[in-house]
This record gives C-alpha cells, sequence and structure tokens, in this order.
C-alpha cells in the first residue's frame, strides 16, 4: 500500500465525527431546547388536564380536556411545587388542581372553604360558617351538551356559594355511606382549602383525604379546552369547547 493510500485512511473517522456533530447541532440540541421550553411552560405557566372521573359532573363531564391556568394565583419553579411568588389566593367556588394529600394525583374540584372556614353537611346541604348554600332545582335542559346525559339518574340543583352559582348533582339512591352525606363541623386552618366535587354522592374529595395545602395547588381550571364524546366513537363535542367553566 502506497503512502499515499495510507494517508487518506484517517478521512472517513472525520467524516463520521463531523457528521455526529452536525446532527447534534443541527437538529438533537434544537429539539432538546424546544422539548424543554414546552415542559417548562407546562409545568410554570399553563397545561391541560384530562378529568377521567365523573366527581365534577355536571360541570365537567367525562371526555373534557380542561384548560389550566397556573399564572392565577401565583408563579412556580418549573416541575416543582415551590412557588417564587404569589399574586392572589384560590377563592371560594374556583375550580383548582391540585395534587390530592393522600395519593400525590393530579385531581380537580372547587373549593368551599378557605382558611379559617368551619364547614358543614347537613344531609348533603352545605353549611360554611353557619350559613346554609342556597338550593334551587335546575332544569337539565339548561345544561350543555354532553352535561345532560350524565345527569339522567339523579337530581340537579343550582348552589350558590361565595356569591356564585354553580350546578350540583345529587342521586337519590347514593351508593357511598350516610356519614358523607352528614360531615363535620371542621374548620379549615390556615393555609389550606376544603374541596368537593360537584357531583356530591360520587365524589372522593375532603370529606376523605382532608383539607389541600396551598402548595400542593397547581392553578385554576379556567376553561375546557375541547371534549370528545367517549360513548359516541371519540366524536367532538363543539358546543363544550372553549366553554368557560364556572
Amino acid at each position: 500500500m502506497s503512502a499515499e493510500a495510507e494517508a487518506k485512511t484517517p478521512a472517513p473517522e472525520r467524516s463520521t465525527g463531523s457528521s455526529a456533530k452536525r446532527l447534534w447541532r443541527e437538529w438533537i440540541m434544537p429539539l432538546a431546547i424546544i422539548l424543554l421550553v414546552v415542559i417548562s411552560f407546562r409545568s410554570a405557566f399553563a397545561d391541560w388536564n384530562d378529568v377521567p372521573t365523573p366527581s365534577m359532573v355536571p360541570t365537567i363531564v367525562g371526555g373534557d380536556r380542561i384548560f389550566v391556568n397556573k399564572l392565577a394565583y401565583s408563579l412556580r419553579v418549573p416541575l416543582t411545587q415551590i412557588h417564587i411568588v404569589e399574586w392572589d389566593q384560590p377563592k371560594r367556588g374556583d375550580i383548582i388542581v391540585f395534587f390530592s394529600p393522600d395519593e400525590n394525583r393530579r385531581l380537580v374540584k372547587r373549593v368551599v372553604g378557605l382558611p379559617g372556614d368551619v364547614i358543614e353537611l347537613r344531609n348533603n346541604r352545605l353549611v360554611i360558617n353557619g350559613q346554609v348554600a342556597r338550593y334551587e332545582w335546575l332544569d337539565p335542559k339548561d345544561l350543555n351538551q354532553g352535561a345532560q346525559s350524565s345527569t339522567r339518574q339523579g337530581r340537579l340543583y343550582e348552589e350558590e356559594i361565595g356569591g356564585m352559582d354553580h350546578p350540583v348533582l345529587f342521586q337519590p339512591y347514593p351508593l357511598s355511606n350516610r356519614w358523607e352525606r352528614n360531615f363535620g363541623p371542621v374548620q379549615v386552618p390556615e393555609g389550606q382549602y376544603f374541596v368537593m366535587g360537584d357531583n356530591r354522592d360520587n365524589s372522593k374529595d375532603s370529606r376523605y383525604f382532608g383539607t389541600v395545602e396551598r402548595h400542593r395547588i397547581v392553578g385554576r381550571a379556567s376553561a375546557v379546552a375541547f371534549s370528545l364524546d367517549r360513548d359516541h366513537g371519540f366524536k367532538p363535542r363543539w358546543s363544550r369547547s372553549f366553554m368557560k367553566l364556572l
């Protein structure tokens, strides 16, 4: 083999190394940066959340994908539960996303009790600081698409707490134990919140796992991003898309 041929032997190695560097620089690193930005944004600013259980029927139904505003109350360090700065606190009636105290799973419930409040249930009627919430019968026809079919077996009412009305569902023959319909009174500790599902007889909430600490709250659920009807081939429910949550 000539000296000239031997000198050309390392060329393929230099070409391979150059290709790897180019692949890293032009594809892998930009994709990694984009992925990091997206994950950080979803962790600290805004996200969407699937609701797999019927605990918030009729407000949120199966197949809803809800928008979560993570800047509603504070700014957090991405990928952590550490709050950098807080500018607001959850209000009575807010629908929040949080990590449950017992299983550390992300749940969606409504805030009914603020720090210092005394919460009680008397035959499923919510009592806050000795004041019984107002209830009025609600016609299922007034509900949005998807919510109507989810309430056929229950009794639908409009509940007023914190000066805001929202629908709640009660089952005439609930599967739950009697004590769940008669609860408390309990006082909400400072820095914690009492949460319940709008589907009162089918919700694992603060009656079971206790109050929710402030640092566990991820953000406020503000709207339905889009909704798919799982019982009809995941057909889109267009009327629920971008629907504001109350």
